[in-house]
């Protein structure tokens, strides 16, 4: 009787323990996730000696999101992979870290290599999968970098990825981003209405949009005023006027030319930009492919005219 009992507290204990870990990430990553504007975010994808997952908290001031690279429909890659290879007492370490320093931790999918569409992934069990992995491994939410292409059938899909991700993670503990080019946002050239159609049907459940700025846009016109015709009206605020609210519009940018192939603003020239966009009631943010290139001297010089660090 007396080994029953003691069988039966040694195992209540531990299970209580795993309970009380697993309860620790979660509320890591559930307590105040939301955030508002403007937004800093960084990607990471590139592997970096000497670094498993996302850098210290302190080598990244100047940024309040950082986004490890790639979650896939295969499973998790690179950044992200080796967020699970970290024991849930270092990752629950990182987080509190984080959370200190005021940096909110996502994972990106999809990515240029993953084709879900193609592939004939089901959106809403994607989403499913994806969501829990976010809740399973501690994180703040998810950034939907779908780069397949918008050819008339993926507006609908992601549609419904988006709406099955909000319903496993809602929009009080979670963030939800989509990082789309701007040419997506071109009006009436897409059969299926590309982002402006996406945004239109489930950009409430959106937190913000981390608009890739790397397929033109090298100049301050060009970027905010009035993109050339080869994709008109996908400047940042041509694109707020045909319906995307303003305060989701963060610009993105490649850190460096080698992060792209074009694109590339230096990042004065962005700070220039940034200030101007401002002073026109903007507030979103900037992003950057990506990091160590994309460090917090970059960042602190983006933000220099305009919120320094």
């Amino acid at each position: 009787m007396l080994y029953s009992f003691l069988l039966f507290a040694i195992c209540f204990f531990a299970a209580r323990a795993d309970f009380e870990e697993a309860q620790v990430i979660l509320d890591l990553s559930t307590a105040n996730s939301t955030q508002s504007a403007p937004h800093w975010v960084v990607y990471a994808d590139q592997y970096q000696s000497g670094v498993t997952g996302p850098p210290a908290a302190s080598t990244i001031e100047g940024y309040n999101v950082f986004i490890l690279s790639f979650l896939l429909t295969e499973g998790a890659w690179d950044k992200a992979y080796e967020w699970t290879t970290l024991t849930a007492d270092e990752r629950t370490a990182i987080k509190s870290d984080y959370a200190a320093a005021g940096i909110k931790l996502l994972v990106s999918v999809f990515g240029s290599t993953d084709v879900p569409t193609t592939s004939g992934a089901d959106p809403n069990a994607t989403a499913t999968t994806m969501a829990a992995w976010v809740i399973e491994y501690g994180l703040d939410g998810i950034d939907v970098d779908y780069e397949v292409g918008i050819r008339g059938t993926a507006e609908e899909w992601l549609i419904s990825f988006t709406t099955a991700l909000r319903a496993s993670l809602p929009k009080d503990k979670y963030i939800v981003t989509h990082a789309p080019v701007a040419p997506w946002f071109t009006p009436n050239s897409y059969v299926g209405g590309g982002y402006t159609k996406i945004n239109k049907e489930v950009g409430d459940l959106i937190d913000w949009y981390n608009i890739q700025g790397s397929t033109e846009y090298t100049d301050c016109d060009g970027l905010l005023a009035a993109s050339s015709k080869t994709w008109p009206e996908t400047a940042m605020f041509e694109i707020a006027n045909n319906g995307v609210d303003l305060s989701k519009l963060v610009i993105g940018k490649p850190a460096t030319a080698s992060d792209a192939t074009n694109g590339h603003m230096n990042a004065s020239m962005l700070a220039t930009c940034l200030e101007t966009a401002k002073k026109s009631g903007w507030a979103g943010g900037a992003m950057a492919w990506q990091y160590p290139n994309a460090d917090a001297s970059w960042i602190s010089t983006v933000r220099s005219l305009s919120w320094p660090v």
